[in-house]
Protein backbone atom coordinates (compact mmCIF):
# COMPACT_ATOMS: atom_id res chain seq x y z
CA UNK A 1 0.00 0.00 0.00
CA UNK A 2 1.23 3.62 -0.48
CA UNK A 3 0.56 5.68 2.25
CA UNK A 4 1.67 8.70 0.79
CA UNK A 5 -0.35 12.03 -0.01
CA UNK A 6 -1.46 11.92 -3.84
CA UNK A 7 -0.43 14.91 -5.99
CA UNK A 8 -3.88 16.36 -5.64
CA UNK A 9 -3.56 16.46 -1.83
CA UNK A 10 -0.11 17.76 -1.75
CA UNK A 11 -1.37 20.50 -4.23
CA UNK A 12 -4.42 21.05 -1.55
CA UNK A 13 -3.03 21.42 1.45
CA UNK A 14 0.06 23.99 -0.52
CA UNK A 15 -2.51 25.69 -1.21
CA UNK A 16 -4.68 26.58 2.08
CA UNK A 17 -0.76 26.99 3.30
CA UNK A 18 -0.44 30.15 0.79
CA UNK A 19 -3.71 31.38 0.68
CA UNK A 20 -3.64 31.37 4.87
CA UNK A 21 -0.57 32.78 4.67
CA UNK A 22 -1.11 35.66 2.42
CA UNK A 23 -4.49 36.21 3.94
CA UNK A 24 -3.64 35.51 8.01
CA UNK A 25 -0.32 36.19 8.76
CA UNK A 26 1.57 37.03 11.68
CA UNK A 27 0.04 40.79 11.95
CA UNK A 28 -3.41 39.68 11.24
CA UNK A 29 -3.11 36.98 14.31
CA UNK A 30 -1.70 39.67 16.35
CA UNK A 31 -4.96 41.83 15.18
CA UNK A 32 -6.76 39.05 16.20
CA UNK A 33 -5.30 39.17 19.49
CA UNK A 34 -5.90 43.04 20.01
CA UNK A 35 -9.58 42.86 18.70
CA UNK A 36 -10.70 40.67 21.59
CA UNK A 37 -10.94 37.90 19.55
CA UNK A 38 -13.57 39.22 17.30
CA UNK A 39 -14.68 37.10 14.15
CA UNK A 40 -13.45 38.79 10.59
CA UNK A 41 -16.09 38.22 8.56
CA UNK A 42 -14.68 38.85 5.44
CA UNK A 43 -11.99 36.14 5.87
CA UNK A 44 -15.04 33.54 7.12
CA UNK A 45 -16.36 34.64 3.50
CA UNK A 46 -13.04 34.31 1.55
CA UNK A 47 -12.12 30.38 3.16
CA UNK A 48 -16.06 29.65 2.17
CA UNK A 49 -15.48 30.84 -1.68
CA UNK A 50 -12.20 28.82 -1.31
CA UNK A 51 -14.12 25.58 -0.60
CA UNK A 52 -13.19 25.48 3.13
CA UNK A 53 -16.23 24.61 4.43
CA UNK A 54 -18.11 22.85 1.47
CA UNK A 55 -15.19 20.77 0.66
CA UNK A 56 -17.11 17.67 1.37
CA UNK A 57 -20.12 19.05 0.22
CA UNK A 58 -21.05 16.97 -3.66
CA UNK A 59 -20.40 18.71 -6.33
CA UNK A 60 -23.26 18.41 -7.64
CA UNK A 61 -24.85 20.68 -4.49
CA UNK A 62 -22.19 23.35 -4.63
CA UNK A 63 -19.51 21.41 -3.00
CA UNK A 64 -16.02 20.10 -4.01
CA UNK A 65 -16.49 16.56 -3.05
CA UNK A 66 -13.41 15.34 -1.63
CA UNK A 67 -13.57 13.41 1.39
CA UNK A 68 -12.26 13.26 4.94
CA UNK A 69 -8.71 12.46 4.59
CA UNK A 70 -8.90 15.91 2.98
CA UNK A 71 -10.44 17.52 5.24
CA UNK A 72 -8.07 16.20 8.07
CA UNK A 73 -5.32 18.21 5.59
CA UNK A 74 -6.85 21.66 4.85
CA UNK A 75 -7.75 21.88 9.04
CA UNK A 76 -4.44 20.82 10.18
CA UNK A 77 -2.97 23.91 8.00
CA UNK A 78 -5.65 26.15 9.57
CA UNK A 79 -4.19 24.50 13.39
CA UNK A 80 -1.12 25.48 12.14
CA UNK A 81 -2.27 29.23 11.29
CA UNK A 82 -4.05 29.63 14.33
CA UNK A 83 -7.12 30.25 12.66
CA UNK A 84 -9.38 31.25 14.64
CA UNK A 85 -13.30 30.69 14.83
CA UNK A 86 -16.04 28.19 14.72
CA UNK A 87 -13.89 25.90 11.69
CA UNK A 88 -15.11 23.10 12.79
CA UNK A 89 -19.29 23.90 13.50
CA UNK A 90 -19.25 25.49 10.20
CA UNK A 91 -17.78 22.86 8.02
CA UNK A 92 -20.16 20.72 9.59
CA UNK A 93 -23.10 22.56 8.97
CA UNK A 94 -22.46 22.71 5.85
CA UNK A 95 -25.77 21.62 3.24
CA UNK A 96 -27.57 22.01 6.26
CA UNK A 97 -27.47 25.17 7.65
CA UNK A 98 -28.13 28.17 4.97
CA UNK A 99 -24.83 30.12 4.46
CA UNK A 100 -22.65 27.62 6.31
CA UNK A 101 -20.75 26.18 2.74
CA UNK A 102 -20.59 29.91 1.48
CA UNK A 103 -19.29 31.52 4.48
CA UNK A 104 -21.84 33.91 4.87
CA UNK A 105 -22.82 31.84 8.42
CA UNK A 106 -21.11 31.46 10.95
CA UNK A 107 -22.29 28.47 12.98
CA UNK A 108 -20.99 27.00 16.33
CA UNK A 109 -21.65 24.31 19.01
CA UNK A 110 -22.21 23.43 22.27
CA UNK A 111 -18.63 21.25 21.71
CA UNK A 112 -17.05 22.22 25.06
CA UNK A 113 -19.26 20.42 26.96
CA UNK A 114 -21.63 22.13 29.80
CA UNK A 115 -23.12 25.65 28.96
CA UNK A 116 -20.17 26.76 27.28
CA UNK A 117 -20.34 27.92 23.45
CA UNK A 118 -17.41 29.30 21.48
CA UNK A 119 -18.00 32.54 19.32
CA UNK A 120 -21.57 32.98 20.19
CA UNK A 121 -21.54 36.61 19.49
CA UNK A 122 -20.71 36.16 16.09
CA UNK A 123 -23.06 32.81 15.40
CA UNK A 124 -25.78 32.94 13.43
CA UNK A 125 -26.18 29.35 14.46
CA UNK A 126 -25.99 26.65 16.52
CA UNK A 127 -25.73 23.57 15.42
CA UNK A 128 -28.42 21.00 16.47
CA UNK A 129 -30.20 23.63 17.92
CA UNK A 130 -33.37 25.55 16.35
CA UNK A 131 -32.82 28.91 17.67
CA UNK A 132 -29.35 31.02 18.77
CA UNK A 133 -29.24 30.96 22.32
CA UNK A 134 -28.54 34.39 24.24
CA UNK A 135 -25.34 33.62 26.94
CA UNK A 136 -23.65 35.51 29.23
CA UNK A 137 -19.72 36.44 28.29
CA UNK A 138 -16.68 34.38 30.18
CA UNK A 139 -13.40 34.70 30.70
CA UNK A 140 -11.53 32.49 28.02
CA UNK A 141 -7.86 30.93 28.44
CA UNK A 142 -7.42 31.64 25.17
CA UNK A 143 -8.00 35.09 23.75
CA UNK A 144 -9.20 34.12 20.18
CA UNK A 145 -11.93 31.93 21.77
CA UNK A 146 -14.62 34.00 23.25
CA UNK A 147 -16.59 31.95 25.28
CA UNK A 148 -20.05 32.70 26.04
CA UNK A 149 -22.44 30.98 29.35
CA UNK A 150 -25.80 29.77 28.21
CA UNK A 151 -28.71 29.48 30.94
CA UNK A 152 -29.52 26.03 29.94
CA UNK A 153 -28.56 24.01 26.47
CA UNK A 154 -31.03 21.25 26.97
CA UNK A 155 -32.08 19.53 23.89
CA UNK A 156 -29.91 21.92 21.40
CA UNK A 157 -26.64 20.72 22.93
CA UNK A 158 -24.11 19.33 20.88
CA UNK A 159 -24.17 15.86 22.56
CA UNK A 160 -27.73 15.44 21.64
CA UNK A 161 -27.07 16.93 18.31
CA UNK A 162 -24.52 14.08 17.53
CA UNK A 163 -26.74 11.63 18.80
CA UNK A 164 -29.59 12.54 16.32
CA UNK A 165 -27.23 12.47 13.76
CA UNK A 166 -25.99 8.67 14.66
CA UNK A 167 -22.94 10.33 16.27
CA UNK A 168 -21.31 11.75 13.01
CA UNK A 169 -20.82 15.19 14.37
CA UNK A 170 -19.32 14.14 17.62
CA UNK A 171 -16.79 11.68 15.90
CA UNK A 172 -15.98 14.11 13.11
CA UNK A 173 -15.80 17.30 14.99
CA UNK A 174 -13.39 15.23 17.19
CA UNK A 175 -11.54 14.07 14.21
CA UNK A 176 -10.91 17.34 12.57
CA UNK A 177 -9.89 19.07 16.13
CA UNK A 178 -7.53 16.26 16.20
CA UNK A 179 -5.97 17.69 12.67
CA UNK A 180 -6.25 21.00 14.11
CA UNK A 181 -4.32 20.32 17.06
CA UNK A 182 -1.74 18.49 14.86
CA UNK A 183 -1.14 21.33 13.24
CA UNK A 184 -0.40 23.30 15.98
CA UNK A 185 1.98 20.78 17.54
CA UNK A 186 3.50 21.02 14.48
CA UNK A 187 3.92 24.40 13.92
CA UNK A 188 5.53 24.70 17.50
CA UNK A 189 8.26 22.41 16.56
CA UNK A 190 9.09 24.71 13.84
CA UNK A 191 9.23 27.54 15.89
CA UNK A 192 11.54 25.79 18.76
CA UNK A 193 13.61 25.05 15.89
CA UNK A 194 14.10 28.35 14.39
CA UNK A 195 14.79 29.90 17.75
CA UNK A 196 17.23 27.16 19.03
CA UNK A 197 19.27 27.95 15.51
CA UNK A 198 18.86 32.01 16.06
CA UNK A 199 19.33 32.42 19.82
CA UNK A 200 23.11 32.16 21.14
CA UNK A 201 24.73 31.74 24.39
CA UNK A 202 28.49 30.98 25.20
CA UNK A 203 29.42 31.90 21.69
CA UNK A 204 27.35 29.51 19.88
CA UNK A 205 23.56 28.47 19.05
CA UNK A 206 21.18 26.99 21.90
CA UNK A 207 20.17 24.24 19.48
CA UNK A 208 24.20 22.90 19.40
CA UNK A 209 23.24 21.73 23.59
CA UNK A 210 22.26 18.46 23.80
CA UNK A 211 19.43 19.22 26.18
CA UNK A 212 18.02 21.36 23.06
CA UNK A 213 18.38 19.30 20.57
CA UNK A 214 16.75 16.11 22.91
CA UNK A 215 13.65 18.54 23.58
CA UNK A 216 12.94 19.68 20.00
CA UNK A 217 13.46 15.94 19.09
CA UNK A 218 10.50 14.58 21.24
CA UNK A 219 8.42 17.73 20.13
CA UNK A 220 9.04 16.40 17.00
CA UNK A 221 7.81 12.84 17.59
CA UNK A 222 4.97 13.80 19.57
CA UNK A 223 3.67 15.32 16.26
CA UNK A 224 4.38 13.19 13.88
CA UNK A 225 2.90 10.48 15.80
CA UNK A 226 0.16 12.77 16.22
CA UNK A 227 -0.37 13.53 12.31
CA UNK A 228 -0.26 9.84 11.54
CA UNK A 229 -3.02 8.69 13.96
CA UNK A 230 -5.04 11.61 12.20
CA UNK A 231 -4.31 10.76 8.96
CA UNK A 232 -5.52 6.87 9.67
CA UNK A 233 -8.47 7.56 11.41
CA UNK A 234 -9.32 10.41 8.63
CA UNK A 235 -8.94 7.33 6.50
CA UNK A 236 -11.13 4.25 8.41
CA UNK A 237 -13.62 6.86 10.22
CA UNK A 238 -13.15 4.22 13.11
CA UNK A 239 -14.69 5.82 16.28
CA UNK A 240 -12.24 4.03 18.52
CA UNK A 241 -9.04 5.51 16.02
CA UNK A 242 -10.71 8.86 15.88
CA UNK A 243 -10.99 8.81 19.70
CA UNK A 244 -6.94 7.63 19.54
CA UNK A 245 -6.34 10.27 17.27
CA UNK A 246 -7.89 12.74 19.17
CA UNK A 247 -5.42 11.60 22.82
CA UNK A 248 -2.60 11.70 20.66
CA UNK A 249 -3.65 14.74 19.15
CA UNK A 250 -4.20 16.74 22.16
CA UNK A 251 -0.95 15.65 23.74
CA UNK A 252 1.41 16.69 21.36
CA UNK A 253 -0.52 20.20 20.84
CA UNK A 254 -0.39 21.01 24.86
CA UNK A 255 3.10 19.73 25.61
CA UNK A 256 4.64 20.81 22.38
CA UNK A 257 3.60 24.38 22.98
CA UNK A 258 5.47 23.79 26.93
CA UNK A 259 8.43 22.72 25.60
CA UNK A 260 8.45 25.39 22.90
CA UNK A 261 8.07 27.77 25.78
CA UNK A 262 10.93 26.05 27.20
CA UNK A 263 13.46 26.64 24.71
CA UNK A 264 12.33 30.42 23.97
CA UNK A 265 13.21 30.43 27.73
CA UNK A 266 11.80 33.72 29.10
CA UNK A 267 10.89 35.50 25.74
CA UNK A 268 8.46 32.55 25.18
CA UNK A 269 6.22 33.94 27.83
CA UNK A 270 5.88 37.33 27.03
CA UNK A 271 2.87 38.96 25.54
CA UNK A 272 4.81 39.28 21.94
CA UNK A 273 5.83 35.92 21.38
CA UNK A 274 2.84 33.64 19.86
CA UNK A 275 3.78 30.65 21.77
CA UNK A 276 1.43 31.10 24.40
CA UNK A 277 -1.49 31.55 21.87
CA UNK A 278 -0.69 27.48 21.04
CA UNK A 279 -1.14 26.56 24.10
CA UNK A 280 -3.78 28.08 25.24
CA UNK A 281 -5.57 27.35 21.80
CA UNK A 282 -4.39 23.66 22.66
CA UNK A 283 -5.63 24.00 26.34
CA UNK A 284 -9.23 24.91 25.08
CA UNK A 285 -9.22 22.37 21.81
CA UNK A 286 -8.56 19.71 24.21
CA UNK A 287 -11.71 20.23 25.80
CA UNK A 288 -13.56 20.66 22.36
CA UNK A 289 -16.04 17.34 20.64
CA UNK A 290 -14.13 14.75 23.08
CA UNK A 291 -12.21 15.23 26.11
CA UNK A 292 -9.43 12.84 26.90
CA UNK A 293 -12.03 11.24 29.69
CA UNK A 294 -14.63 10.38 27.11
CA UNK A 295 -12.02 9.54 24.24
CA UNK A 296 -10.32 7.04 26.52
CA UNK A 297 -13.93 5.76 27.74
CA UNK A 298 -14.77 5.05 24.01
CA UNK A 299 -11.48 3.59 23.36
CA UNK A 300 -12.05 1.31 26.35
CA UNK A 301 -15.15 0.16 24.98
CA UNK A 302 -13.70 -0.69 22.03
CA UNK A 303 -11.38 -3.32 24.15
CA UNK A 304 -13.47 -4.67 26.24
CA UNK A 305 -15.52 -5.63 22.98
CA UNK A 306 -12.47 -7.04 20.99
CA UNK A 307 -11.81 -9.14 24.26
CA UNK A 308 -15.12 -10.27 24.35
CA UNK A 309 -15.17 -11.44 21.29
CA UNK A 310 -12.14 -13.04 21.67
CA UNK A 311 -13.43 -15.73 24.21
Amino acid sequence: MDFRLTEEQQDLRSGVRDLLAGRYGREALRASVDSGGALDRGLWRELGEAGFFALRLPEADGGVGLGLPEAALVFEEAGRALLPGPLVATHLAAGTVPGAAAGTAVVTAFDLGGPLVAHLADADAVLGSPSLPSGEPVRSADPLTPLHRVAAPGEAGAAAAADAAGGVYRDEGALLTAALQAGSALRTVELAVRYAQEREQFGQPIGAFQAVKHLCAQMLVRAEVARTAVYAAAVTADPAEVAGAKLLADEAAVRNARDCLQVHGGMGFTWEADVHLHLKRAWVRAEQWRTAGEAEDVLAAELLTAAEHSL
